[in-house]
């Protein structure tokens, strides 16, 4: 399917980016896909272009690169060593506050492609990325439709950057998806999340994928679940459709 790699300019920098789309003549509605800690990687771009084929442009930023060049990742190889030492230099160069920052010049991006049909989009994130997706949804509220977020740690904590916080500010239809065997989404912060979106009066489900891990979605992970994953993908698939249906 068709697909390209492009530059955008950030207030930070130049951030390179993936753009996948479908077969056949758009224009379609965008989504922001925001990646896990994992970088881009063929794993990353083959699961856009997935979402793609579901009948969306898909943007793949490179939150990393604040950092700069680095080296692709290879999931099944990281996580038999120390993968922080290899991925938290990675990690600290971005976070939800400046992935927000830099949705700023995606959606100014996706403004200017003929392909795009119209201001509305839909986020999606994954691991890290889940977090940042809530995030830029609440940022920018009018401007995206629905945002899912799978496997994202750290929802609901007291950092003050915090997705949970931004929830008074979202308008989007959110779904979210954890895993009880999840460390960085314990019962605890599922409770604390579901109770912001409830008091802000969001649109939302939350649930929890019964035996999955951290990473389930991601095919070359080695926690993949491919039953999870098709579950996921099914509910990826009726939310964008709920919300960004006919407006392609």
């Amino acid at each position: 399917m068709p697909s390209e790699t492009v530059t955008i300019s950030t207030r930070d920098g130049a951030c390179s980016a993936h753009v996948l789309t479908p077969a056949g003549a758009g224009p379609w509605p965008a989504i922001i896909f925001y990646m896990d800690a994992g970088g881009i990687r063929p794993g990353a771009i083959a699961m856009a272009q997935q979402l793609a084929d579901f009948g969306y442009v898909v943007l793949l930023p490179d939150l990393f690169y604040r950092f700069g060049p680095y080296d692709t990742i290879v999931p099944r190889e990281l996580f038999k060593g120390d993968y922080m030492a290899v991925i938290g230099p990675l990690m600290a160069t971005t976070g939800n506050d400046k992935a927000a920052e830099d949705t700023a010049a995606f959606l100014d991006y996706l403004d200017r492609r003929d392909d795009v049909s119209g201001p509305e989009c839909g986020a999606v994130g994954f691991c890290m990325g889940g977090g940042m997706a809530i995030t830029a949804a609440g940022t920018y509220p009018g401007r995206f439709a629905a945002v899912a977020s799978f496997h994202g740690g750290n929802l609901a904590t007291d950092a003050p950057t915090s997705p949970h916080l931004i929830a008074k500010r979202l308008t989007a239809e959110v779904y979210i998806a954890g895993a009880d065997q999840d460390g960085l989404y314990p019962p605890d912060m599922a409770a604390r999340l579901v109770a912001a979106l409830t008091a802000a009066g969001v649109t939302f489900r939350a649930e929890i994928y019964t035996g999955a891990h951290h990473g389930w979605m991601k095919p070359d992970f080695p926690v993949y679940d491919p039953a999870a994953a098709a579950r996921g993908w099914g509910e990826m698939k009726a939310l964008f459709a709920r919300n960004l249906a006919g407006k392609g």
